[in-house]
């Protein structure tokens, strides 16, 4: 059997570099890859296109790798909570390209199942449909779209095993099983790593064929991206 065991991030993502095209899992804050991020953070490289549903918050998760100027282009869905990201949009310092989710999620699973374009009705009539190729089916106007993806996809899971089979929990399910079969590499960083077999295979969301690399992450913070409480 491979050996798809690393010992932390820094041994997973030794061959990132400047200008790579990355998915990065997650919802919100929810199921993101911390430790990769982190590491991006210390190797420094630049020139990344990011593709992720949102980019962060100003201070935790894609944010960071924003404030340290290391994102050429963002390709996301919803960037609202990211004060730095609407400042470099703005100052024209960042490329965006703003998807529908539901268009951003298919083009990404089409991405791993190797479907190169299909036609979907979000996005007609609108900016999302200028320069793109449109088509009637059934007196409905539908877009072109095309699949995503990308050099690296970063994954977050609650557990895998040293296969790369990987089980998430919750709102984590959100974009990390998509994107683990659109990258070229995919790097799994999980909360429990543990001996292949051991996972009732009933369970597993992505099957290790996709993962080419796994570690056991450390110190999740798991930020909650609004807080909202009872009034006392």
């Amino acid at each position: 059997m491979i050996n798809k065991t690393r010992r932390n991030a820094e041994e997973a993502l030794y061959d990132v570099e400047d200008g790579a095209v990355l998915m990065l899992g997650g919802f919100g804050l929810c199921g993101i890859p911390e430790n990769c991020i982190q590491e991006l953070l210390h190797k420094g490289v630049s020139n990344l296109t990011c593709i992720s549903n949102n980019a962060g918050v100003d201070d935790f998760g894609i944010g960071l790798l924003l404030q340290n100027r290391q994102v050429k282009k963002m390709i996301s869905s919803y960037v609202g909570e990211n004060a730095e990201f609407e400042r470099q949009l703005l100052t024209g310092e960042l490329e965006v390209e703003l998807i529908p989710q539901g268009t951003l999620a298919e083009r990404i699973r089409a991405g791993g199942a190797g479907i190169p374009a299909f036609f979907t009705p979000a996005g007609y009539g609108t900016e999302i449909g200028e320069g793109k190729e449109s088509r009637e089916f059934h007196g409905k106007m539908y877009l072109l779209e095309t699949w995503l993806k990308a050099d690296y996809a970063f994954v977050k899971a609650w557990k895998g095993d040293t296969a790369g089979n990987l089980i998430y929990k919750g709102t984590a399910r959100n974009f990390n099983p998509m994107m683990a079969a659109a990258g070229n590499i995919t790097i799994a960083e999980v909360e429990e790593l543990v001996p292949a077999g051991e996972l009732d295979p009933n369970m597993i969301h992505t099957p290790g064929i996709y993962v080419q690399r796994i570690f056991q992450g450390v110190n999740y913070e798991k930020r909650i991206e609004q807080r909202t409480v009872r009034p006392d």
